[in-house]
């Protein structure tokens, strides 16, 4: 059970960290436990010296998974059962670059684009999610696949080769679409003319402010086919009429 989200969270301070109970996990890992101690931000974890192989934050209301220090030796994290809503992938592979296992259990991960910070963590193999409102959503396990390619278990099953293949199939044209669309100016193709009544004419295609809303619009879209509907809008280049700036 989370605490109560009106009480105050407690600090991870230096001591906190000092007087914390250490073991050796069943794999063999020097662990630091810091379960249910209501911290609501990762602060002072320097203090720690990256003495261990991996920490336990089950039990906490961490809210960002962010604010880590260089941790190289790190290669198990376990955040089940806080209020982690995005994880900051790119920060986290710089801090942890040998992390293997993230525990992400019981948080607040609702929708795919919640996921995409996952794929920077290039030697993740194994990963679990149970519990996070995101793996409600459609085609959840074969668009996390397609993102963490070092994956060997999700949610507690392997990943198979097969499963692989299909979020490679499903994702990967999509992925390409994304991209380009990344690179889209507006006005680019337009033909020149030479007939002055079209000179002053404004080139077609979405403002900038449009790209953006496009962009937020796609990261938070909940299914397969909202994502492609607004990656190809944004390919085209052609608005929605629906879209909401």
């Amino acid at each position: 059970m989370h605490a109560d989200a009106n009480a105050a969270s407690d600090r991870l301070t230096a001591d906190v960290i000092a007087d914390a109970d250490r073991r050796y996990n069943p794999l063999g890992e020097h662990e630091i436990d810091l379960r249910g101690r209501r911290i609501g931000r990762l602060e002072n974890l320097a203090t720690a010296r990256d003495q261990y192989d991996a920490y336990d934050f089950t039990g906490n209301d961490v809210v960002r998974l962010e604010n880590l220090p260089s941790m190289p030796r790190c290669k198990t994290l376990m955040f089940g059962n806080n209020r982690i809503a995005r994880v900051n992938g790119e920060e986290l592979a710089r801090a942890t670059p040998a992390l293997t296992t993230l525990t992400l259990t019981n948080n607040a991960l609702r929708n795919l684009g919640d996921c995409d910070g996952l794929g920077s963590l290039k030697k993740l193999k194994m990963l679990t999610l149970c519990g996070n409102p995101v793996c409600a959503k459609e085609n959840y396990r074969l668009y996390v696949i397609y993102k963490c390619k070092a994956l060997k278990t999700l949610d507690f099953q392997k990943v198979r080769a097969s499963e692989r293949e299909e979020a490679e199939k499903t994702f990967g044209a999509d992925d390409g679409a994304a991209q380009r669309a990344k690179t889209f100016t507006p006005g680019d193709g337009l033909e020149e003319t030479k007939d002055e009544t079209k000179k002053d004419a404004k080139p077609s295609g979405p403002t900038p402010e449009q790209l953006t809303a496009l962009k937020v619009a796609i990261a938070n879209a909940e299914t397969l086919e909202e994502v492609s509907r607004l990656e190809n809008a944004l390919k085209s280049g052609v608005v929605p009429s629906d879209l909401r700036i």
